[in-house]
């Protein structure tokens, strides 16, 4: 099976950075560059022709629309497939980049393991048997890690956690840790934080803080029905947010339950 090669083109450093990581993360994707403006993600393509471009919409120097009518006139063995990814939802903003010849349009926030689908849908039909072939290899091997990160994911999308923000990729790796772990919960400050901070190449204040942040902007979406149907039980009002440890727990704990179902 061949590897899907992707730029991706986005101007937030840190979005960037999490694209990147969790598509290298991903079996059957190599991220073979990242661009900070258009013309980095044309200098790009030309060398390295990937077999898809994840372009944001807005970015400095030539903007993502810029990057689309240029591909119209490269001269290249094969056009990549565009995933666009922006905050603009707007439908005269989607029909422009669709006729651009744009394949996924994906508003922010996302959700990365949808993003991580699309790549492979985006990389044309001529890797139609390799993409089954991966996903048959996938329905055989029945990971629990796969499964289990879409299941978070999900349940992040659903109670208002956005994809984009620090804290979301590191929610997501404590979660992981505890349920592999539950003694975890007891090592909070001494072993989980590090070991993300760690693995992150930040520190455990940061990461802390990071997921408390998280933690505030689902809390302060105001959706607590979401979050009540996520957990199957009453959690926290909205004027009484769980702490970092008690979130992480109600996660883990409920992924847990479904895993065993």
């Amino acid at each position: 099976m061949e590897t899907v090669c992707v730029v991706v083109a986005e101007d937030n450093v840190q979005l960037r950075d999490m694209v990147a990581q969790y598509l290298a993360e991903q079996s059957g994707i190599d991220v073979v560059g990242t661009a900070s403006n258009g013309l980095e993600a044309l200098q790009l393509i030309e060398e390295k022709e990937p077999d898809v471009l994840i372009c944001d919409m807005i970015m400095p120097q030539m903007d993502g629309y810029g990057v689309l009518e240029r591909l119209q006139s490269m001269k290249l063995a094969r056009k990549p497939g565009v995933i666009a990814l922006t905050a603009l939802g707007r439908d005269d903003f989607i029909a422009r980049a669709i006729n651009l010849g744009v394949h996924y349009y994906m508003v922010k926030p996302f959700d990365f393991a949808m993003l991580a689908q699309r790549v492979f849908e985006a990389a044309g039909e001529d890797r139609k048997a390799d993409m089954l072939c991966m996903r048959m290899q996938k329905e055989e091997q029945g990971t629990a890690s796969e499964s289990l990160e879409e299941r978070i994911a999900n349940l992040f999308l659903t109670v208002g956690i956005p994809a984009h923000i620090k804290g979301y990729q590191f929610l997501r790796e404590a979660v992981r840790m505890v349920i592999d772990q539950p003694d975890m919960m007891g090592r909070i400050t001494k072993e989980l934080y590090p070991g993300i901070a760690r693995r992150f190449g930040t520190t455990s204040s940061k990461v802390e803080r990071a997921i408390r942040h998280a933690i505030e902007v689902a809390w302060n979406r105001g959706r607590i029905e979401a979050l009540d149907e996520a957990f199957g039980k009453n959690v926290c009002s909205l004027d009484d947010k769980p702490t970092n440890g008690e979130f992480i727990a109600l996660v883990a704990d409920r992924l847990s339950v479904k895993e065993s179902a």
